[in-house]
């Protein structure tokens, strides 16, 4: 019984040996199938394309280290066409006010020179609005601009004021009592008369604002004023053609005129306007009040001197205020 069991025990080791060696047959014949597979195509990671597009660019190193990943170097390739050129980094820029100073032009872009040319009205004010009555201007003048802030100007302005009609009535009686005539012999029964003032000056400008479109300016002078005063009375003139012969037409004859030259100085302020910002003409609107230092003479007419004055005021010190509108450019 005792050799019987030992029996048992023989077979059952026995079994077990041969089941554990046909077990590791089996598992060495597996991997010995799969190792070919392996070493002809090794397994590829899988692209993802969303995160190589999204992924960070690093622009400043576009050589990346061996750890960068396939995706972010296909972003930089696609995005930096000359990785080479990137790997420098751009020169430093230095800002400054632009300079664009030349023939015409200041520093600070404004025009180096200026035209002006205007009309408008005037107001005569003081003692010379006892006399005078408003009238017409014209004005011409051109300058240099310093900056966009200074600049002086040399000017034309031509005045013409009437004479009131009171003032006229005085002189009319005044002329008849002294026995002037017309042509024709008669006594005066009409007067009429102007007053003229014109002047050349230099005039230093200051502009104390200016945007793309307004701006605003003081401005005032001095230079030489001339004032003539001018009486006159209907009168019939004739004029001669070569071919169509002699005709007759009205016409004012002078009969009294006076003139007074004096030093003058002006001072106003005004304002422009520039349609585009990128246009140099603007057009102008300004004030301006006007004094000159006319001397005055005695009033005489007894014809016992060297000079006949019947009209004092013609040489009287004169204001106005000139008001005129026109363009600069």
């Amino acid at each position: 019984m005792h050799t019987t069991s030992n029996k048992n025990r023989l077979s059952t080791l026995l079994l077990r040996t041969a089941a554990f060696g046909v077990f590791t047959a089996a598992a060495t014949l597996g991997l010995e199938a799969q190792q070919p597979a392996a070493t002809a195509a090794p397994a590829q990671p899988a692209l993802n394309l969303q995160a190589s597009l999204m992924a960070p660019l690093d622009l400043s190193s576009p050589s990346s280290s061996s750890s960068s990943s396939d995706s972010e170097t296909v972003a930089t390739e696609r995005f930096d066409p000359s990785p080479a050129a990137a790997m420098q980094p751009p020169p430093r820029r230095r800002y400054r006010r632009p300079n664009y100073s030349d023939s015409h032009t200041n520093p600070d872009g404004s025009q180096k020179y200026t035209f002006m040319v205007g009309g408008g009205f005037n107001l005569p004010t003081g003692g010379t609005h006892n006399y005078a009555s408003p009238g017409w201007r014209f004005q011409v003048g051109g300058g240099r601009n310093f900056n966009k802030t200074l600049g002086v100007l040399l000017q034309f302005d031509y005045d013409k004021m009437g004479i009131q009609t009171h003032t006229l009535n005085n002189q009319l009686a005044l002329y008849n009592s002294l026995g002037a005539t017309d042509q024709n012999g008669n006594s005066l029964t009409q007067l009429n008369g102007y007053i003229h003032d014109w002047s050349f000056s230099l005039d230093p400008i200051v502009n104390y604002y200016t945007s793309d479109t307004w701006g605003a300016y003081v401005t005032g002078g001095a230079g030489y004023y001339h004032k003539a005063t001018v009486f006159t009375i209907p009168g019939i003139g004739t004029y001669c053609d070569p071919y169509y012969g002699c005709y007759q037409y009205q016409a004012n004859q002078p009969i009294d005129k006076y003139a007074s030259n004096a030093f003058g100085v002006n001072a106003g302020l005004g304002f422009t306007y520039k349609v585009s910002r990128w246009s140099g003409t603007r057009f102008y609107g300004e004030a301006r009040y006007v004094w000159t230092d006319n001397q005055a003479r005695r009033f005489d007419v007894s014809g016992n001197t060297s000079y006949f004055n019947a009209f004092p005021q013609a040489s009287a010190r004169t204001t106005l205020i000139p008001v005129t509108f026109g363009i600069r450019f």
